[in-house]
């Protein structure tokens, strides 16, 4: 499996989250060096710097418009950017919020979540936030995800839990089996199910829509996996921010295969599959990370 790394002009910029669009772009946020970039097919990368200093841009996603909407963790806003890079920010209701996790709704609605606040956040087109506690203090809700369901699923970061939300706010919870998981990416499958790891834990769990939760080892010790993608074909794809490695999960009999990053203490981060198939990662050593879909 080859992977091709592609560095950044900008020295210690910080690159995390990490999604694809449907032209083919992907898009990535350089949390340390405040800005919104957009890497295409052929490696060239343009960036957009936030109005908001020093905002710490976290996880961000492309919504069924077009638009990339991203996480303000320091500035505690929700930032939504045009592809001509035209920026508007949504302050949070409450100070200190943590904002970090972000995905579309099935309505095109932005849902969030709130790692300091406890809370699930929707951002509605008008521009009205709503904010949903949840039941456990301290949870820290991570990574969020639309579930085939089309309800939201999260990860409950220090409540070793899944949550589930649905648009009317209503809350499940379901806890994991291995105690301290620690769970944090999570995704929904190409299989129907929701896939989340383990970064504590050292697995890849699949929770099914009925709230069904099955874990897989992964072969290398205190790998930490930090987030999840669906593949093109039958796998999902995961970082492995302790072993250095890509990691790729079949959904159909759980076996896993792991790739080394070619420059060492990479730091992978965020992870995404493009239109065509190809799984694209965020290196904090300041490369994007790319493999190119051989089927």
């Amino acid at each position: 499996m080859n992977i091709t790394e592609y560095t950044i002009a900008r020295t210690n910029s910080g690159p995390y989250g990490i999604a694809s669009a449907k032209d083919g772009n992907v898009w990535f946020t350089q949390h340390k060096a405040n800005k919104i970039s957009c890497i295409d097919q052929n490696g060239r990368i343009r960036e957009y710097t936030v109005p908001t200093p020093n905002a710490k841009v976290m996880c961000l996603t492309v919504s069924s418009s077009g638009d990339i909407w991203f996480t303000e963790n320091g500035a505690n806003k929700i930032g939504k950017m045009t592809i001509t890079g035209d920026f508007t920010e949504y302050p949070l209701p409450q100070p200190d919020s943590g904002p970090y996790g972000i995905t579309e709704g099935p309505n095109g609605e932005i849902w969030f979540t709130q790692m300091n606040g406890n809370r699930i956040g929707k951002l509605t087109a008008d521009g009205t936030i709503y904010e949903y506690d949840l039941p456990n203090k301290g949870s820290y809700p991570t990574f969020i995800t639309l579930g085939s369901d089309y309800a939201l699923w999260f990860t409950e970061n220090q409540n070793n839990s899944i949550g589930r939300i649905t648009d009317k706010g209503k809350i499940t919870e379901y806890p994991l089996p291995t105690h301290a998981a620690a769970p944090v990416g999570i995704t929904n499958g190409n299989d129907g199910a929701i896939w989340f790891v383990e970064i504590m834990g050292n697995k890849i769990g699949r929770i099914t829509t009925d709230g069904e939760i099955r874990e897989y080892d992964i072969p290398t010790p205190n790998s930490r996996p930090h987030a999840i993608t669906a593949g093109k074909n039958d796998e999902m794809w995961f970082t492995e921010w302790g072993a250095n490695k890509i990691g790729q999960i079949s959904v159909i009999d759980g076996k896993i295969n792991e790739y080394k990053i070619p420059t060492s203490s990479a730091e992978p981060h965020g992870i995404a599959c493009d239109p065509n198939g190809d799984i694209w990662f965020a290196l904090e050593c300041n490369k994007i990370g790319h493999i190119r879909n051989k089927s």
